[in-house]
C-alpha cells in the first residue's frame, strides 16, 4: 500500500513541474520585453529588431513594442509589414501605426485604418481619436474632421474630455470657430488646460483677438492655470489690437508662474511689445535674456520689419552678426524684406547675399524666394531671374515674386510670359490670388481683354474665396479694356469694397467717357463712409474735364483741399487747366498756373500746349512748348504740335525752322501704330502698312469703307493730313492711317456682334475719330477705341466722349 501510495505520488508530482517550467517561460518572456522596450525607447531601433527576431515566444507586449518603435521613427512601411504580421492585432497595435500616419502628415492611409480598424469591428479608443483629430487639425481636412466627430457621438466619446479637446482644436485650426465655441460652451465644469489653450489658440489664430484675451481672463476667473502655450496665444491677440496694457498684465502673470525664462514665451513677449510698438521695452528684454536666444532676436527682426521699422531690423541683424550668433533661415527672409521695401543701397544687400551663399542658405527654398522678391522689388530682374534659374525646387511663391516683380517694373509681356510657364509644363504650379491678381493687371495695361478673361475664368474653376485684391484687379482691367458691363458685373457681385474698388471705377468711367457715372459713383462712395484719396480725385477731375463740366471740377477741387486735406499734385493741377483750356478760358488757366503750389511737371504744360494748339493761341502755345523741350528734351510732342500750330496758322516758314531743330537734334516722333485683338492674336498696323498677310483684303475694305461713308457725309479734315502734299496725296494719306487700317481688319476679322476693339498708342486725330463716327453707323458695329489718353466707344454715328476728347 504504502508503494502504491508513493506512486500515486509520483503521478500527481507531474502537473506541479509543467507549472513550474510555464512560470519560467513567461518570466524569460517578461524580462525580454523590459529589454526590448528599453532598446525601443532609447531609439536603438535595429538592436530591438535583432532581439525581436531572436524570440520564439512573442506576446501581445512584444509585437506592440515593435510596431511602435518603428512609428514613432517614421519608418512605417517596416511598422505595416509587422502590423499585418502581428497575429494578435488590438487597439494599441492599430493606434501604434494610425498615430504614425497622422504624425508624418499621411493622410490617405491613416484614414483608411481608421475607417478599417471600423470595418473589422475594432474597438478605437481616446486615443485613436486624438491622433486623427489631431491630422485633421494640422492639415486643415475639416470634412473628414467632421465624419469623425459624428463617430465620436456614436461611440459615447464626445463626453471625453481629451477627445472634445481634440474637436475644439480641429474646428478652430479649419476656422469654423462657432463650432469650436459651441463645443467649448457644453464641457462647462469639466473644462482643463488644454481645452482653454485650445479655444484660445483658437480665437488668437482667426482673428478674435479681444475673444482670446476675454478667454484668457475667463480661464483665469475658473483658477486654471496658463502654461507656456497658452502665454503665447495671448500675446499674439495682445499685439494684434496693440493692446500694450493687457499685454504688460500678462507679462506680469508670465513672471509670477514662472515661464519667463521659456524661450518661446520669452520671443512671444519682445513680439508682444514690438508689435506694441514699444521697442525699447523689446529691446531691453533681449539684452536682459542670459542667453542670446536666436529665436527671440528672430522674432524682434520680424515684428521690426511688419511694424515697418526697417532700420532697427538691420540694426538687430548686424548686432546678431557682430556676436557671432546663428543667423539661420528664419532670420534672413525679414532682412531681405528690408531692402526690398527700403532705399538701402543695393551694396549692403549684396553683401547679405553673398553671406547666404557661404553659410549655404542659398538652398533653402524659403531664403531663395525671399531673394528673387527682393531683387524684383529693386527692380533689378536680371539678379532675380538669376536666383529663380538656380533654384531646384519652385513653388507658388517663387514663381509669384517673379511675375509680379515683372508687373511692377513694366515687363507686362514678360510677366504674362512666365504665368503661362508657371502654369505649363515647365512649372506645374497652379496660381493662388496674389499671382492671379497681378497677372490681371498686366493683361489691363496691355489691353489683352482675352488673356484676362481666361485668366478670370481659371480664377473661378479654382475654387479659390473671394480675394478683394483679384476683385479690385478685374474692375480695373475690364474698364481698362474698355468692357464696362463686365466691370460694372464684378462689381456689383463683391460683398466688400474698400477705396481702391471704388476709385478703380470712378477712374473707369471716366477714361470711358461716363463723367456722370463717375460722379455718380463717387457720391455712392462717400455716401458709404469711405474717403476719398489722391489717385479718387484725379479720376473725378479727369471726368470733369472730359465732359466740360466746369463748375463740378471746381468744386470737386475746392473740397479736396479744405475738405479731405489733401495737397493737389500736378495731375489735379493739369486736370483743370486742361478743363480752363478746352472752353477757352485761358485767363483762368493763366492764373491757376500762377497760383500752382507745386512746381508744374510736364503734365501741365502738355495740356496747355494741347488747349493752345485746339483755340489757336499761338503765344501760349510757344511757351509751353518751350518749357516742355526743356522739360523732356527727347520728345517730339512739342516739336510736332507746335509745328502743327505754325502751319494751321500759315506761318510756313517758322514750321519749317521747328522740323530742322527737331532734326539737329536727332528727335523723331514716334511712329502712330494701331493694334486689334482677334482670335488669341494680337495684329498691329501703322500708317500705310503692308506688312500684313491679308493686306490685299485690308486695303480693299478701306477703300470700301471710305466710299460708303463719303456717301453717308463724312468729309476728310485735311489739316490732320502732312502739309506738304496735294489734296489728292493728303485725303489718300488720311484714309490709311494705322486706326481705319485697324478697323478694316476688325470688320473683316471680328464677327458680327462682337465689338471691334483697337488700341492706338498716340492720341487719334481728328480726321479718324471723324470717320469712326461714320464707320459705327455704316456698318452698324460697336468700335471702341482706346488711344493714349482716353476710350472712345463709337456706336451709331456717335462717340461716348461726345466730341469733346
Amino acid at each position: 500500500m504504502l508503494r502504491l501510495k508513493f506512486r500515486n505520488c509520483r503521478l500527481t508530482s507531474t502537473p506541479s513541474r509543467n507549472y513550474i517550467h510555464s512560470n519560467a517561460v513567461r518570466s524569460n518572456l517578461h524580462s525580454t520585453n523590459l529589454k526590448l522596450g528599453d532598446l525601443s525607447k532609447s531609439g536603438r531601433i535595429e538592436e530591438a529588431r535583432q532581439l525581436f527576431d531572436k524570440m520564439s515566444d512573442k506576446d501581445e507586449y512584444t509585437w506592440n513594442t515593435m510596431i511602435v518603435a518603428y512609428s514613432s521613427s517614421g519608418r512605417l512601411s517596416e511598422a505595416k509589414h509587422l502590423f499585418h504580421r502581428n497575429p494578435v492585432k488590438n487597439t494599441i497595435s492599430w493606434n501604434a501605426l494610425i498615430s504614425g500616419h497622422c504624425k508624418n502628415g499621411n493622410k490617405d492611409e491613416a484614414l483608411s485604418l481608421f475607417w478599417e480598424m471600423q470595418f473589422q469591428e475594432r474597438s478605437f479608443n481616446e486615443y485613436t481619436l486624438g491622433s486623427v483629430l489631431k491630422m485633421c487639425a494640422l492639415l486643415v481636412l475639416l470634412l473628414r474632421g467632421e465624419q469623425i466627430h459624428g463617430c465620436t457621438v456614436k461611440t459615447a466619446f464626445d463626453f471625453d474630455v481629451g477627445v472634445v479637446n481634440g474637436l475644439i482644436d480641429m474646428y478652430a485650426q479649419c476656422r469654423r470657430v462657432s463650432e469650436a465655441e459651441y463645443l467649448f460652451g457644453t464641457m462647462s465644469g469639466e473644462r482643463n488646460n488644454v481645452t482653454w489653450t485650445s479655444m484660445l489658440t483658437g480665437y488668437s489664430r482667426n482673428g478674435f483677438a479681444y475673444k482670446a484675451i476675454q478667454c484668457f481672463r475667463d480661464m483665469r476667473r475658473e483658477g486654471t492655470q496658463p502654461n507656456q502655450f497658452t502665454f503665447p496665444s495671448v500675446l499674439t491677440a495682445c499685439g494684434a489690437v496693440c493692446a500694450r496694457r493687457v499685454g504688460v498684465q500678462v507679462h506680469g502673470c508670465i513672471v509670477k508662474s514662472g515661464f519667463k525664462t521659456n524661450i518661446f514665451v520669452q520671443s512671444a513677449v519682445i513680439a508682444m511689445y514690438a508689435k506694441c510698438r514699444d521697442l525699447a521695452t523689446a529691446r531691453a528684454l533681449l539684452q536682459d535674456m542670459e542667453v542670446d536666444d536666436v529665436v527671440s532676436w528672430n522674432s524682434l527682426v520680424v515684428e521690426c520689419v511688419r511694424e515697418g521699422f526697417k532700420e532697427e531690423a538691420l540694426s538687430l541683424f548686424r548686432r546678431m552678426h557682430e556676436r557671432d550668433m546663428k543667423i539661420d533661415e528664419f532670420t534672413l527672409p525679414s532682412v531681405l524684406n528690408c531692402f526690398a521695401t527700403s532705399r538701402t543701397e543695393m551694396k549692403i544687400a549684396s553683401s547679405v547675399h553673398s553671406l547666404i551663399v557661404k553659410t549655404g542658405y542659398g538652398s533653402y527654398k524659403l531664403v531663395s524666394n525671399a531673394l528673387v522678391d527682393m531683387y524684383a522689388k529693386r527692380g533689378t530682374m536680371d539678379s532675380a531671374l538669376k536666383v529663380f534659374e538656380r533654384m531646384v525646387e519652385k513653388d507658388v511663391i517663387s514663381w509669384t515674386a517673379l511675375v509680379t516683380g515683372n508687373t511692377h517694373n513694366g515687363a507686362y509681356e514678360e510677366a504674362l510670359k512666365l504665368f503661362c510657364k508657371m502654369r505649363g509644363d515647365e512649372g506645374g504650379v497652379s496660381p493662388d490670388q496674389i499671382v492671379t491678381a497681378s497677372v490681371l493687371s498686366a493683361s489691363a495695361e496691355l489691353t489683352l481683354l482675352e488673356f484676362g478673361q481666361q485668366v478670370h475664368c481659371n480664377h473661378i474653376k479654382s475654387g479659390f474665396p473671394a480675394s478683394l485684391s483679384v476683385d479690385n484687379s478685374l474692375v480695373t482691367m475690364y474698364t481698362k479694356c474698355g468692357c464696362l458691363e463686365d466691370a460694372e458685373a464684378v462689381f456689383n457681385s463683391m460683398e466688400f469694397k474698400d477705396l481702391i474698388t471704388w476709385t478703380a471705377l470712378i477712374v473707369g468711367y471716366a477714361k470711358n467717357g461716363k463723367a456722370k457715372d463717375s460722379l455718380e459713383a463717387y457720391k455712392v462712395m462717400i455716401d458709404n463712409g469711405i474717403r476719398p484719396d489722391y489717385i479718387t480725385f484725379i479720376g473725378l477731375l479727369f471726368a470733369c474735364s472730359h465732359a466740360g463740366l466746369i463748375e463740378e471740377a471746381q468744386r470737386y477741387f475746392e473740397s479736396m483741399r479744405t475738405v479731405y486735406r489733401i495737397a493737389p499734385g500736378p495731375e489735379h493741377y493739369a486736370c483743370m487747366i486742361d478743363l480752363y483750356g478746352r472752353s477757352g478760358d485761358f485767363a483762368k488757366a493763366e492764373e491757376l498756373l500762377n497760383q500752382m503750389e507745386v512746381e508744374p511737371d510736364a503734365t501741365v504744360w502738355k495740356a496747355i500746349l494741347a488747349a493752345s494748339r485746339k483755340h489757336g493761341k499761338i503765344e501760349t502755345g510757344e511757351r509751353a512748348a518751350r518749357t516742355l523741350m526743356e522739360l523732356e528734351p527727347n520728345n517730339a510732342v512739342p516739336y510736332v504740335l507746335l509745328s502743327n500750330m505754325y502751319s494751321a496758322a500759315g506761318r510756313q516758314e517758322e514750321a519749317a525752322n521747328i522740323r530742322r531743330l527737331m532734326k539737329s537734334r536727332n528727335i523723331s516722333k514716334e511712329p502712330g501704330c494701331s493694334w486689334v485683338e482677334g482670335r488669341g492674336r494680337v495684329h498691329s498696323f501703322m500708317s500705310e502698312d503692308r506688312r500684313h498677310k491679308r493686306m490685299v483684303e485690308i486695303y480693299s475694305k478701306v477703300d470700301e469703307m471710305m466710299l460708303l461713308i463719303r456717301e453717308a457725309g463724312y468729309e476728310p479734315d485735311v489739316s490732320f493730313a502732312l502739309h506738304d502734299l496735294d489734296k489728292e496725296g493728303k485725303e489718300l494719306g488720311l484714309a490709311y492711317h494705322s486706326e481705319k487700317l485697324a478697323v478694316a481688319f476688325g470688320l473683316l476679322a471680328v464677327p458680327d456682334g462682337a465689338p471691334i476693339r483697337i488700341i492706338k498708342n498716340l492720341r487719334v486725330c481728328g480726321d479718324c475719330h471723324s470717320a469712326m463716327k461714320y464707320i459705327s453707323r455704316v456698318y452698324l458695329r460697336h468700335i471702341i477705341l482706346r488711344d493714349s489718353n482716353c476710350f472712345h466707344h463709337f456706336r451709331d454715328g456717335s462717340c461716348s466722349c461726345e466730341d469733346y476728347w
